[in-house]
């Protein structure tokens, strides 16, 4: 009996079709937009909760850094500029590198970084531009100096250690190959 029912119910031409739709599509403008305006308000609220926590909620004190600086790569055409005049040495008294923990270097005492597994050649520069030449200095980070150069170079926080730059700079500055520098060495 209730199939007799719902058959008697169902739209048969286009205009019921039509206001069928417009009833429908007419209930979930209302819902949507009963929905923003709630959200809206509850969000409103939790914004001014925390202005009113901290006065000021966007941190815009920043410090710049200190003691690296932007080279010149390229020209505006973009040709590359040329690396002998790149010689300039690190300012290591301003720099925020403890240098006294694992040396000074310059860019005539210069190790092939790349050698090292999980550097290339721009984590190369970005090591060179700090003051990082050699494979002694690496050799001789202290957890302090791996901080400091991640943050400095903007590397994978924790990426130093897991592919053990110290240990694998012990070896290179000894002579020796590591696995990496062997499969880079057969390459070219």
């Amino acid at each position: 009996m209730s199939s007799i029912f719902l058959q008697s119910l169902a739209p048969v031409s286009g205009w019921e079709y039509f206001s069928v739709f417009l009833i429908g599509f007419g209930c979930f403008l209302i819902g949507w937009i009963f929905g923003k305006r709630k959200s809206k308000r509850k969000y409103e609220k939790l914004l001014a909760a925390e202005k009113s926590k901290k006065g000021d909620y966007i941190n815009t004190n920043y410090a710049p850094s200190k003691g690296v600086r932007a080279r010149k790569t390229r020209e505006r055409s973009g040709k590359a500029v040329d690396s002998n005049d790149d010689v300039a040495s690190v300012d290591t008294a301003n720099s925020p590198l403890n240098f006294d923990s694992f040396g000074v270097a310059d860019a005539s005492q210069k190790d092939d970084l790349k050698r090292i597994k999980g550097v290339g050649p721009f984590i190369e520069e970005k090591l060179n531009a700090i003051g990082i030449y050699t494979f002694d200095q690496i050799s001789k980070f202290t957890l302090e100096d791996i901080q400091t150069v991640t943050e400095l170079i903007s590397f994978f926080p924790g990426r130093i250690e897991r592919d053990d730059w110290k240990g694998q700079a012990v070896v290179l500055k000894k002579g020796g190959d590591t696995d990496f520098s062997k499969r880079l060495s057969s390459k070219k």
